[in-house]
């Protein structure tokens, strides 16, 4: 009998959920599932609270099937699952942080997302007055021969997003990196709480915007999973659509970037090019450039408007982009900072769940559109690339791979589209309450959402968690042995969002 099965057998209670099932279970049943974690029996999914309650979703890789295990905290806590799976540390951090739920046994008591400066505590939870002032963050220590500390950020050269990095090196050798993050914490989940479904598929699409339609489509996924309710067709197809092109033009600017980390700007201008080739072609087919809000509950906003900017953007790309990967690959320069730069364990990759490109660099072949799977790809042909090595090249091919692989999906899509409908109407009202949940995959790795509609069509609580959730650790192992200045080339390869983690 698996793991999964074995926790439904011991549950107490089975939740309205969908299409997945939610069950409450005893203390002894949440640790058991802890050691199950330990053991790689199953994947942490996410792990989140509301008052009185946390929640911890798990997948089992192989068959692709989910299960959500919830526990009673009656008098506020709840045993770690931090303290034998390292993945689940910052989650319990948060949770402590965000609802006030406490972790018995977990190793780490700093706070997380909270840097003080909210004036209030446990903003989900019961929400109380704090100082706005809070003592400093407490970075680990290393211990060694003569070592020293380089702080970087949370404000960056150039317009990217803020986070803090805490480098203790021995000369250029990078003994220890820590992360410190949350600067663009904006409250999402908070948010969501008594939002109409209109407002709250926007705030959804505005959780990362580099993968906005991914996003969005979690979301509209979950709420049609709680209301019953499937997207036609036509609908299905076009947010395939709109999800590949999305992956090209998100792959397609960080392999222009990673090359230009490693001074070599040239492919930067190229693939740039290319990138805003997609971008227009969105544009036009879509009426906006990153195809933001026109994935929504029940289908999706807008019909395509003319398919011709998508093939002539596909063709372009099938004409000048394998000159790009042979550029990349000759050259002796750029073969010399990526090969072998910022390896990452395979088990370690495969201990964290860690999804896309990182995880597929490092032989974890997971991909959510394949399992749990998800309409239109059941009947899309497509491979799902993976490589050994674990370093900044093998993350490049990866996504030079997927780039490949979305140009073909994006043909198939537009050769076999079908006619119909592209949106049907999601019920405002019906059951007290219903949950429901949804996996879906970004051009980062798959993205995880969780919701509990109330009786009138409003959200009453959601939780949302990003494929960089559990890469952000991954960089502080792959960086380890480095010399400080491949930290950029490093970090560009992993490519985390800041704003998907922080919500």
């Amino acid at each position: 009998m698996s793991l999964r099965a074995a926790l439904f057998d011991a549950a107490l209670e089975v939740a309205p959920q969908e299409p997945w099932p939610r069950i409450r279970v005893d203390e002894e049943t949440w640790i058991r599932a802890t050691f199950g974690l330990h053991a790689g029996d199953v994947t942490l999914l996410a792990l989140w609270g509301e008052p009185g309650l946390v929640h911890m979703g798990l997948i089992e890789e192989e068959t692709g099937e989910i299960l959500v295990l919830s526990l009673d905290c009656p008098d506020g806590h709840f045993p770690s699952v931090g303290i034998t799976h390292a993945p689940a540390l910052r989650l319990e951090r948060t949770v402590r942080e965000m609802v006030g739920l406490v972790p018995d046994g977990c190793p780490d008591e700093r706070p997380w997302l909270d840097h003080a400066r909210w004036g209030i505590s446990h903003p989900l939870g019961a929400e109380e007055p704090a100082a706005a002032e809070g003592a400093p963050y407490v970075f680990l220590p290393s211990e060694g021969p003569p070592m020293h500390q380089i702080p970087v950020g949370p404000v960056h050269a150039g317009i990217i997003e803020p986070g803090h990095f805490r480098f203790t090196a021995n000369g250029e050798t990078v003994v220890r990196l820590e992360e410190r993050l949350g600067w663009v914490h904006k409250g999402i989940e908070r948010a969501m709480i008594g939002a109409d479904l209109e407002r709250a598929a926007e705030i959804a699409a505005r959780i990362s915007g580099d993968a906005t339609v991914a996003w969005s489509l979690a979301f509209a996924r979950a709420v049609e999973a709680a209301t019953g309710v499937e997207a036609p067709p036509r609908a299905a197809r076009l947010r395939a659509l709109m999800a590949e092109m999305e992956r090209i033009a998100d792959h397609l600017g960080d392999v222009g970037a990673v090359c230009n980390d490693a001074a070599f700007s040239l492919m930067l201008s190229q693939c740039g090019q290319l990138r805003e080739r997609v971008l227009r072609a969105a544009g036009a087919a879509f009426g906006h450039r990153l195809m933001m809000d026109r994935v929504v509950p029940g289908g999706v906003a807008v019909d395509l408007l003319d398919p011709r900017p998508i093939a002539e953007a596909v063709a372009a790309i099938r004409a000048v982009f394998p000159r790009l990967v042979q550029l990349y690959d000759v050259t002796a320069s750029l073969q010399n900072r990526t090969v072998g730069t910022g390896r990452l364990d395979a088990a370690l990759a495969r201990r964290w769940g860690a999804g896309g490109h990182v995880g597929r660099a490092s032989g974890r072949r997971f991909d959510a559109r394949r399992l749990p799977g998800y309409a239109p790809y059941d009947g899309l042909r497509f491979d799902v690339p993976v490589r050994d090595e674990g370093d900044v090249d093998a993350r490049v091919w990866i996504r030079i791979l997927e780039i490949g692989e979305s140009l073909g999906l994006i043909e198939q899509i537009l050769a076999g589209l079908p006619a119909g409908p592209i949106r049907v109407a999601v019920p405002s009202s019906g059951r007290a309450t219903a949950e429901g949940t949804s996996l879906v995959e970004s051009f980062r790795g798959d993205v995880f959402v969780w919701l509990r509609l109330d009786g009138e069509g409003r959200v009453a609580r959601a939780h949302f968690r990003d494929a960089s959730v559990f890469q952000w650790p991954l960089i502080e192992a792959a960086i380890a042995l480095n010399i400080v200045a491949d930290f950029p080339l490093i970090n560009k390869s992993f490519n985390c969002s800041y704003s998907g983690h922080d919500l």
